[in-house]
This record gives structure tokens, C-alpha cells and sequence, in this order.
């Protein structure tokens, strides 16, 4: 009898058999998304899985951003509409969108609501500049990317504090 895989021990094998590649080829570690319609980044080893919007249930009292709780295989994950969050618009719940699981690493079972995932996305070689502080990445073709800090998001008050 084969033995059988879920997703996430085969991307964890995945993700291990690249890292087992040699050392010298320079991988792309970046995911690019869009969030209210602008393009982000977010380095890979901040996210856990991504997957298509689950069934959410909603939690009263709390902010218009949080969009409330998922079970993802018999684990709860609290839900953050990024473009809401960051005063952007709001997540269409279409089928585009996806949410982007935590690392297990950073110990919070969040998940990021974003509109769509774009692909992989190698920005080593882009034009960077700093505005307001942020890095902005311009790709070929012109256009602007940011960084988004995970790491950075989950110590912020305002994020932790989902109750109105």
C-alpha cells in the first residue's frame, strides 16, 4: 500500500529537496500578491501554505478588517483582510483570492486575506528605492512592488487588537 501525502508534507518535502540543491544557485524567495490592487512581496519563509478562501465564521465585535476565524484541517486561524487593514479597500471573497497561512515558526495562527497570488517573483535585480520609509521595488516593466513584513505585522498593536 502507497503511503500517502497531504499538501503540506508535500510542499515541506518540496521545500526540502531545494534546499538540498547546491548551495551556490541563487532560488527566488519571494512571493508577489496583490492587496487593494497594489503588487507586494512576501518572503516565503514568513508563510506556511496558501490556500483558496476557506468558509469563514464571522466574531462579532471586532474590526471591519477581521474577517473572522477559519478551520484549516481541525486548526482555528484568525483572519485579517489585508487591503482592509490597510485602509485599502476590502477583499472581494472571489475565487481569486487567497489567504496566506503564517509561518508555524512565528507561532500565530493567522491567516492574510489577499486578493490574489501573482507567482513567484525574483526582485534581487530590480530598481530599489526608499518612500516613506518603505522599500519600494520597480520589476521591468515599471511596476511598484513593496515588502510586506510579516514578522513586522504580528508585533504591531493595532493588528493584535482585533476587538472594537
Amino acid at each position: 500500500m502507497s503511503k500517502r501525502l497531504n499538501l503540506r508534507e508535500f510542499q515541506q518535502n518540496l521545500i526540502d529537496r531545494l534546499q538540498a540543491k547546491d548551495i551556490s544557485e541563487e532560488r527566488v524567495t519571494t512571493l508577489g500578491v496583490q492587496i487593494g490592487g497594489q503588487n507586494w512581496l512576501v518572503d516565503l519563509a514568513d508563510i506556511g501554505e496558501v490556500l483558496p478562501l476557506p468558509k469563514l465564521i464571522s466574531v462579532p465585535f471586532t474590526k471591519p478588517w477581521f474577517r473572522g476565524v477559519a478551520n484549516v484541517r481541525g486548526n482555528l486561524y484568525c483572519v485579517a483582510d489585508m487591503a482592509s487593514f490597510q485602509s485599502n479597500g476590502a477583499a472581494t471573497g472571489d475565487n481569486n483570492n487567497r489567504v496566506l497561512l503564517v509561518a508555524e515558526r512565528l507561532a500565530f495562527n493567522a491567516a492574510l486575506l489577499v486578493d490574489r497570488v501573482l507567482g513567484l517573483r525574483d526582485a534581487r535585480k530590480w530598481q530599489k528605492d526608499e518612500v516613506d520609509g518603505q522599500i519600494e521595488y520597480h520589476d521591468e516593466q515599471g511596476a511598484s512592488w513593496r515588502k510586506l513584513d510579516i514578522p513586522g505585522l504580528l508585533e504591531q498593536a493595532e493588528f493584535l487588537q482585533i476587538g472594537i
